[in-house]
């Protein structure tokens, strides 16, 4: 697939933006057509997909769009939320069908937010993961879909993700085999964790980093914490210094800018991409580039 090469290409400041992803969660408002439209006239390299906008279209038709355009998939949008009681039989159908979705789009990558806590039981959350991760690992490789286990913050562990450190990503994908499970690596929601460094490098000498996801954590957040991402450069995120971490893993896929803001989401679509372009520029890629190669 083409967004596993393109994990072998340095980054090069003469091309800046080719490993550039504009993550569709980033332009709300935008269809998917407008999102692959306003990514490639930005001269970007590829696009992440929410299922969301794939599914009013239509897989298919989804991937044409993106290929026409010139673009990669660099991951899809959401698998996951696993951690409900009983048989658990919908949502793996659903995980099912997301990994299908991955494979048409030529991605390698489905990004997994596993759930929350259903029942204020937050072990036997985890074990359910465990067990339809489980179920879900064959469907994939046989696909050539990889799962990409997201860790969020642990503000997020009760309804969304009761995985919020990549430690504990690491720990539930080390039974399988790198290519068929790897992990995420969000600034927004692992720049806090004092052994990211060590993770980082744990992650990247696996071979398990599906994704680097950047985005700033804002300081005041929002009065809603879901939507207290910023654009690079607005808050407190030390980009340089993860962004070292990520480079000396061995990482060199793209680099997806996924922002949850209603101020962002409100603004003119291209706009926004051209900030992205100019902090992608100067906060996050001099840091990958450095010794790359």
């Amino acid at each position: 697939m083409t967004s596993v090469a393109a994990q072998h290409m340095p980054f090069d400041l003469s091309d800046p933006y080719r490993s550039l992803s504009l993550n569709t969660a980033t332009t709300k408002r935008w269809t998917l057509a407008e999102a692959v439209d306003g990514a490639a006239r930005a001269g970007l390299g590829a696009i992440g997909l929410w299922r969301d906008r794939v599914d009013e279209i239509g897989v298919a038709t989804a991937a044409k769009i993106v290929a026409d355009a010139g673009l990669r998939v660099s991951s899809l949008s959401r698998g996951g939320f696993l951690t409900e009681p009983g048989s658990g039989q919908t949502a793996l159908d659903d995980n099912r069908r997301a990994i299908d979705d991955a494979a048409t789009l030529a991605t390698r990558e489905l990004v997994m937010v596993v759930g929350g806590i259903p029942d204020r039981n937050l072990l036997a959350a985890r074990a359910r993961v465990d067990e339809r991760l489980a179920a879900l690992v064959p469907y994939a490789a046989e696909r050539g879909v990889r799962l990409a286990l997201e860790p969020l913050h642990p503000m997020f562990c009760a309804d969304r993700a009761v995985i919020s450190t990549l430690a504990q990503a690491l720990s539930m994908a080390q039974p399988y085999p790198a290519e068929t499970v790897g992990v995420v690596v969000d600034t927004f929601h692992t720049w806090w964790d004092p052994t990211l460094a060590e993770q980082i490098a744990q992650a990247g000498a696996a071979g398990r980093i599906s994704s680097y996801q950047v985005c700033d954590w804002l300081n005041p957040m929002t009065t809603d914490p879901l939507l207290s991402r910023g654009m690079m450069g607005d808050g407190v995120v030390d980009f340089a210094t993860i962004g070292e971490w990520v480079r000396t893993a061995g990482y060199r896929g793209d680099v997806e800018v996924e922002i949850f803001n209603a101020a962002i989401w409100a603004a003119d679509g291209a706009e926004v991409i051209e900030t992205m372009k100019q902090r992608y520029r100067d906060l996050v890629l001099p840091a990958l580039v450095a010794r790359a190669g």
